[in-house]
Protein backbone atom coordinates (compact mmCIF):
# COMPACT_ATOMS: atom_id res chain seq x y z
CA UNK A 1 0.00 0.00 0.00
CA UNK A 2 2.78 2.46 0.81
CA UNK A 3 4.25 1.89 -2.66
CA UNK A 4 0.96 2.89 -4.24
CA UNK A 5 1.12 6.21 -2.37
CA UNK A 6 4.59 6.88 -3.79
CA UNK A 7 6.50 6.06 -0.62
CA UNK A 8 10.15 5.62 -1.47
CA UNK A 9 12.51 2.78 -0.65
CA UNK A 10 10.04 0.63 1.27
CA UNK A 11 11.88 -2.06 3.25
CA UNK A 12 10.40 -4.86 5.34
CA UNK A 13 12.69 -6.33 8.00
CA UNK A 14 12.10 -9.54 9.92
CA UNK A 15 13.24 -8.65 13.44
CA UNK A 16 11.51 -11.51 15.24
CA UNK A 17 14.86 -12.99 16.28
CA UNK A 18 16.25 -9.65 17.46
CA UNK A 19 13.44 -8.31 19.66
CA UNK A 20 10.28 -9.41 21.40
CA UNK A 21 8.40 -6.15 20.82
CA UNK A 22 7.48 -6.90 17.19
CA UNK A 23 8.01 -9.38 14.38
CA UNK A 24 8.48 -6.98 11.48
CA UNK A 25 9.61 -3.44 10.85
CA UNK A 26 8.51 -1.57 7.77
CA UNK A 27 10.64 1.42 6.85
CA UNK A 28 9.62 3.90 4.17
CA UNK A 29 10.52 7.41 3.10
CA UNK A 30 8.28 10.31 2.27
CA UNK A 31 9.52 13.25 0.22
CA UNK A 32 8.47 15.96 2.70
CA UNK A 33 6.74 16.38 6.05
CA UNK A 34 3.42 16.71 4.22
CA UNK A 35 4.07 13.49 2.29
CA UNK A 36 5.07 11.63 5.48
CA UNK A 37 1.88 12.86 7.15
CA UNK A 38 -0.22 11.76 4.18
CA UNK A 39 1.39 8.30 4.11
CA UNK A 40 0.71 7.85 7.82
CA UNK A 41 -2.90 9.01 7.54
CA UNK A 42 -3.54 6.55 4.70
CA UNK A 43 -1.83 3.80 6.71
CA UNK A 44 -4.10 4.48 9.70
CA UNK A 45 -7.23 4.41 7.51
CA UNK A 46 -6.16 1.12 5.91
CA UNK A 47 -5.26 -0.43 9.27
CA UNK A 48 -8.72 0.43 10.59
CA UNK A 49 -10.38 -0.85 7.41
CA UNK A 50 -8.60 -4.19 7.82
CA UNK A 51 -9.46 -4.46 11.50
CA UNK A 52 -5.91 -3.93 12.73
CA UNK A 53 -5.39 -2.35 16.11
CA UNK A 54 -3.16 0.72 16.22
CA UNK A 55 -1.33 0.68 19.54
CA UNK A 56 0.27 4.08 19.08
CA UNK A 57 1.51 6.79 16.77
CA UNK A 58 4.60 8.85 17.60
CA UNK A 59 6.22 11.73 15.75
CA UNK A 60 3.29 13.81 14.64
CA UNK A 61 2.86 16.74 13.98
CA UNK A 62 6.49 17.37 12.94
CA UNK A 63 6.59 14.36 10.61
CA UNK A 64 10.35 14.02 10.26
CA UNK A 65 9.94 10.48 11.59
CA UNK A 66 6.58 8.93 12.41
CA UNK A 67 6.28 5.53 14.06
CA UNK A 68 3.04 3.54 13.85
CA UNK A 69 2.79 0.58 16.22
CA UNK A 70 0.57 -2.15 14.80
CA UNK A 71 1.67 -4.79 17.30
CA UNK A 72 3.13 -7.44 15.02
CA UNK A 73 4.68 -4.70 12.87
CA UNK A 74 6.21 -1.31 13.55
CA UNK A 75 5.99 1.08 10.61
CA UNK A 76 8.55 3.87 10.38
CA UNK A 77 7.88 6.63 7.86
CA UNK A 78 10.73 9.10 7.64
CA UNK A 79 11.95 12.01 5.61
CA UNK A 80 15.03 10.99 3.57
CA UNK A 81 17.57 12.98 5.64
CA UNK A 82 16.29 11.50 8.88
CA UNK A 83 16.31 7.99 7.44
CA UNK A 84 19.88 8.40 6.24
CA UNK A 85 21.01 9.75 9.62
CA UNK A 86 19.49 6.96 11.74
CA UNK A 87 20.02 4.13 9.21
CA UNK A 88 17.47 1.81 10.81
CA UNK A 89 18.08 -0.90 8.22
CA UNK A 90 21.70 -1.21 9.33
CA UNK A 91 20.80 -0.96 13.01
CA UNK A 92 18.23 -3.77 12.83
CA UNK A 93 20.18 -6.02 10.47
CA UNK A 94 23.21 -6.14 12.77
CA UNK A 95 23.10 -9.15 15.11
CA UNK A 96 23.11 -8.35 18.80
CA UNK A 97 26.24 -9.27 20.73
CA UNK A 98 26.29 -13.01 21.29
CA UNK A 99 23.82 -13.74 18.48
CA UNK A 100 24.66 -15.08 15.06
CA UNK A 101 23.13 -13.64 11.92
CA UNK A 102 22.11 -17.12 10.73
Amino acid sequence: QLDELKARDVAVLDVSRLTTITDQMVIASGTSSRHVSSLVEHLLVEAKRHGLRVFGVEGKPHCEWVLVDLGEALVHVLQPETRLFYDLEKLWSTPLRGQSSA
